[in-house]
């Protein structure tokens, strides 16, 4: 028997161990009503987590290196990023998967002579951590776009409330003038 064979046959205790070892990084109250209430209309952060961890699982014991598990980590990713956890705590629910597969196969490893393939499981882990992070950093950065782009539009809006906007690019419009023609005076 085979690592993948284990892990299939285990796949169900994994997959919702991982899922209530993630759900612990959120405060007590929180944690509490992402692992019970089960409705995805009342539930969506513990839904989505819940399913893209099954089928991250799935692709993790097809093959790590697909491109079809990118949707799973950045779906995972997002809602980390948008609730604001630090970079690491972000990337760790991936790194949570290695005790609770450890736990879960137990002496089967030694038994069957599989830590090689743990071994070979476990950096497919890392790996798949470090792409977190790359998820991540590009979610963070997609928020603080927006974030600027909302200010500058409020911004906006308030100036041109104020009645302030012509006199602005009336500003503009001296300042390069003056630029123009300090140019010419030097060139």
């Amino acid at each position: 028997m085979n690592l993948n064979d284990l892990l299939s046959e285990k796949k169900s205790s994994i997959v919702q161990k991982w899922f209530d070892a993630i759900i612990d990084n959120y405060p007590d109250d929180s944690s509490h009503f992402l692992k019970k209430q089960k409705d995805q209309f009342l539930n969506p952060i513990g839904n989505t987590i819940s399913r893209s961890i099954e089928s991250l699982f799935d692709e993790i014991l097809h093959d790590a290196a697909s491109e079809q598990i990118f949707p799973f980590l950045d779906d995972v990713i997002k809602i980390h990023a948008i609730q604001n956890f630090s970079p690491s705590k972000a990337v760790s629910f991936m790194s949570l998967l290695k005790p609770v597969v450890r736990e879960a196969l137990g002496s089967d490893i030694t038994r069957h002579t599989l830590s090689a393939e743990l071994q070979s499981f476990e950096a497919n882990i890392d790996n798949l951590t470090f792409l977190s992070f790359d998820i991540y950093m590009k979610c963070r950065e997609r928020i603080f776009e927006l974030r600027v782009n909302e200010i500058k539009t409020m911004t906006f809006r308030l100036l041109k409330r104020a009645n302030l906007i012509a006199e602005v690019e009336e500003h503009e419009s001296e300042i390069n003038a003056e630029t123009v023609l300090t140019q010419n005076i030097k060139g």
